[in-house]
């Protein structure tokens, strides 16, 4: 992958020249910039450095199409999962190739376009990367040079949405790299649901992902993130969220794709009485890796936020949940909880997690409680003992232990198929002849049902 050189590839990829500008911009810092190891705090047990960037080819503009072209409507089953729905964006290697909203939600001033082509452009050029600015490292300096434009959904003030708009992401071509974007902007006392969906085929791809979400005041954004890349696909993503006053998130994601998949999911509350809930439910096998790095970001006060991240390892799998909350100063009487455990369901499988705090007000309310360990013994006996088989109670035990996250989605009709999907997983440990390992709890803490620590700063 070369550095965007002189900035003729920035051009090519077309859109306003707000968004060329930004893509020289970055070309043009990518040979300064110096890429993260393991050694690095934010990277710590990673597997960065097995990642070699230049063996990955963007697309260039002819292969990606002109913007602006619509070739794929329906989104088929990946969107049809989804249920009914107010909206659909279709993006192939980081171009949209496909928009469609509810005629009634488009007169009322909503709208999906993408922000190589929207007619009115206003929102977009004032909001993009603005966020990801605001936490960056090398990936998103290289998503900034390589990006052809990527999904807007912006919903104005007052108008609420009740059915999701759905974004699907298709990732493909072997040892090629996609940048996808979404920028989602809710004005004041806006609603809206949005659900995204990344998938690739068994092709050694990099997916460099940014996310981000706007959420005015008094607005309330419902967001579903949904992984299920091929398993040589290198995927390393941003969602990045920026809450006024008095607004909610609730952000969820799945992720149970990918060789290597990280996600950086962060939450800055920015205005008074803003509420934030983060909720994920990951799973690997084979030799994946499922890496998490999470913000609570508390910037003023009366402000809630709460984490709850569930994962299970099998095989050779291994997970990093790493997690900060932060108070600052202006964060007067906040309250934060952060929950992380981890199921491991076989001896060479592997989980860490770190949850941190880092408080600098006095009146706060804080928790956070970690655990790794096997399935519990107790619950295993219980089933067995009336009756149901080994390999049925340990996907029962696992299904349970994924329960209060799935319940919380915000999309119901996917529900189904994700819960599906964990199943599945579980059973190819059984038809591996793979056992879990024993009743001795895991080295690297206590059983998923115990408490860790809490605090009140």
């Amino acid at each position: 992958m070369n550095d965007g050189g002189d900035g003729e590839q920035a051009r090519a990829l077309g859109g306003p020249d707000w968004l060329v500008a930004r893509r020289e911009a970055a070309a043009g810092r990518l040979a300064e910039i110096a890429w993260p190891t393991p050694a690095e705090e934010i990277w710590r047990y990673s597997r960065i450095d097995e990642l070699d960037v230049g063996r990955y080819r963007p697309f260039t503009a002819a292969e990606l199409g002109a913007p602006g072209r619509d070739d794929a409507p329906g989104g088929g089953v990946l969107a049809a999962e989804a249920g009914p729905r107010a909206g659909l964006v279709v993006v192939r290697d980081g171009r949209v190739v496909h928009t469609e909203l509810r005629p009634d939600l488009s007169a009322a001033g909503a709208l999906t376009c993408d922000v190589a082509t929207c007619a009115d452009h206003r929102h977009a050029e004032r909001w993009f990367g603005t966020l990801a600015d605001a936490s960056p490292d090398p990936f998103t300096v290289l998503h900034d040079a390589w990006c052809p434009g990527g999904a807007f959904i912006h919903v104005p003030a007052g108008v609420v949405v009740t059915e999701p708009i759905v974004v699907l992401h298709w990732c493909d071509g072997d040892g090629r790299a996609s940048f996808p974007h979404t920028l989602v902007v809710l004005e004041d006392g806006a609603g809206a649901t949005v659900v995204e969906r990344f998938a690739s085929p068994k092709v050694d791809h990099l997916a460099d992902v940014v996310v981000e979400c706007v959420v005015g005041e008094g607005a309330h954004l419902r967001y579903l993130s949904v992984q299920e890349h091929g398993p040589a696909t290198w995927s390393i993503a941003l969602q990045r969220a920026h809450l006024g006053p008095y607004a909610r998130l609730s952000s969820s994601a799945v992720a149970l794709g990918g060789a290597y998949a990280r996600l950086r999911t962060e939450a800055r509350l920015d205005g008074p009485g803003a509420e934030s809930d983060l909720l994920a439910v990951y799973f690997g096998d084979g030799d994946q890796m499922l890496d998490f790095r999470t913000l609570q970001d508390h910037a003023a006060p009366r402000t809630r936020s709460d984490l709850l991240f569930k994962g299970a390892v099998e095989d050779h799998a291994a997970s990093v949940y790493s997690g900060l909350v932060r108070l600052r100063p202006g964060a007067q009487r906040a309250e934060a909880g952060q929950t992380n455990r981890n199921l491991v369901l076989t001896e060479g499988a592997h989980a860490e997690s770190i949850p941190n705090l880092e408080i600098e007000a006095n009146d706060v309310r804080c928790s956070h409680a970690s655990a790794v360990g096997p399935v519990d013994e107790d619950q295993r006996y219980y089933l067995e003992s009336r009756g149901i088989p080994p390999a049925e109670a340990e996907r029962l035990v696992v299904l349970g232990f994924f329960e209060d996250v799935f319940a919380r989605l915000p999309v119901p009709a996917l529900v189904g198929p994700l819960r599906r999907a964990v199943h599945e997983k579980v059973g190819h440990l059984h038809r591996s002849g793979s056992r879990p390992p024993g009743g001795a709890r895991a080295a690297a803490g206590p059983a998923p049902g115990a408490t860790g620590g809490g605090g009140r700063g």
